[in-house]
């Protein structure tokens, strides 16, 4: 029987919580930046709001919320320092990695308490310089380093992407790693979300034991293979439909918290080569606010639906009615391309709010100019190419397959669509 229970209280809670801790995040950022990464004190404010458990198992005490919740979690973290938003979503999408290796996996890193996200991930895509070969008990890695490793910093396990080739070759193994076998480099110097601290992880020593139930082999996090044990639906969600709805939570909340900056600062600014003295009571501000406006509200339109179809199809998986191959395949392409169009909408809106901002705008204190660069590092992750996610889902679109390749991102995990499928 599928657990379901209703999250909503608790979202709300978190929520408002959030908003408190928010001027006290925008007021820290800038530190935070010149730091390259949150200090201790500000993880353990963002904890004490719950925000580190809203993907997190009930069975441990996790509050599970739905994708849709989630979502607005991420938004509202990302509306007062788009870096903690960032460090939120990745505490949060990363889970479905950790649940799909197993049980005991799961019981390791959900089981003891802990302050801050419970793990890690990184280098989960082919060119990882990550080695696994099997060994008498389990996995002996080697190679690195892994590569921007967001929440390592704070996380008791980070979970990383090894290659490994039994003679067949070579595939993905993603193995969990104890923070204390860690070595964490300072190479984070980034022109965008700068205070992550997605830094670059390498073994404490040359080569790492790692027992067996700790490394898995990636087709079959992403098959559902391993047993979890948990009950809730969230856990049978379309694991791309999860991750990237919320991670456009990030661009919609960085885009949120600067037209609300902008709206503040502007009010009796006058225009310099106008008459205007209020930029509030100029026309040109008008049809600006109403451009950066339906960028923003855009991308929220789709980024919800997808977050709410997600959900939808979690439901229908656990009660033993999944949807077919070739919806999830249709809809996996979808997310991943919609999530890069309303990226780059909220960017450009931020950027339009920064352009009428004046001189002042560039300085370091001012968070216009920050959301600035973190908007625009969204648009540059590595999942995130708009033009291949475009041609990916205009070939399924036309009824051909999307390229075939191996990665986190990848939709060759489902079954090949049929020939001139739509997605309505």
């Amino acid at each position: 029987m599928v657990a379901t229970h209703d999250t909503s209280s608790r979202a709300t809670a978190i929520l408002e919580k959030v908003r408190s801790l928010g001027p006290t995040l925008r007021e820290r950022a800038l530190d935070a930046e010149r730091a390259n990464r949150h200090s201790q004190q500000t993880i353990a404010d963002l904890d004490a709001t719950g925000v580190f458990n809203i993907g997190s198992p009930a069975e441990f005490g996790g509050d599970e919320l739905s994708v849709s919740d989630q979502l607005d979690v991420v938004i509202e973290v990302s509306k007062w320092d788009g870096s903690a938003g960032w460090i939120v979503w990745a505490g949060a999408s990363i889970n479905w990695l950790t649940v799909g290796s197993g049980a005991r996996v799961i019981d390791e890193v959900y089981g003891p308490a802990w302050v801050g996200p419970r793990v890690a991930g990184s280098s989960h895509f082919p060119a990882s310089r990550g080695r696994a070969r099997r060994v008498d008990g389990g996995w002996m890695l080697s190679g690195g380093p892994w590569t921007f490793a967001s929440g390592s910093l704070w996380a008791p396990f980070t979970n990383l992407g090894c290659i490994a080739d039994d003679g067949e070759g070579p595939y993905l193994v993603a193995v969990q790693v104890p923070v204390d076998e860690l070595t964490f480099l300072d190479d984070w110097n980034v022109a965008g979300m700068r205070a992550t601290g997605s830094v670059s992880v390498t073994l404490a020593g040359d080569e790492l034991f790692v027992p067996e139930y700790r490394g898995v082999d990636f087709r079959e996090i992403a098959g559902g293979v391993h047993e979890s044990g948990l009950g809730g639906s969230l856990w049978k969600a379309p694991t791309l439909g999860w991750a990237f709805s919320t991670m456009a939570g990030m661009s919609i909340g960085i885009a949120q918290g600067a037209l609300d900056r902008f709206l503040e600062r502007s009010a009796g600014r006058p225009i310099r080569g106008t008459t205007y003295t209020n930029q509030l009571e100029a026309p040109l501000t008008h049809l600006m606010l109403a451009e950066v406006h339906s960028k923003i509200q855009s991308a929220t339109l789709l980024t919800r639906a997808n977050a709410e179809e997600t959900d939808r199809l979690g439901a229908l998986a656990a009660a033993g009615t999944p949807a077919d191959a070739k919806y999830m395949q249709l809809f996996s392409a979808r997310v991943l391309m919609e999530t890069a169009f309303a990226a780059k909408w909220c960017a450009e809106a931020i950027e339009l709010l920064q352009r009428n901002s004046g001189s002042t705008a560039i300085m370091d204190f001012e968070p216009i100019q920050r959301a600035w660069r973190d908007a625009r590092v969204v648009t540059l992750h590595g999942a995130l190419n708009l033009e291949a996610l475009c041609e990916n889902y205009g070939r399924l679109m036309a009824g051909l397959q999307p390229h075939n390749f191996a990665g986190i991102t990848t939709l060759d995990r489902f079954a090949p669509a049929a020939v001139g499928a739509k997605l309505s």
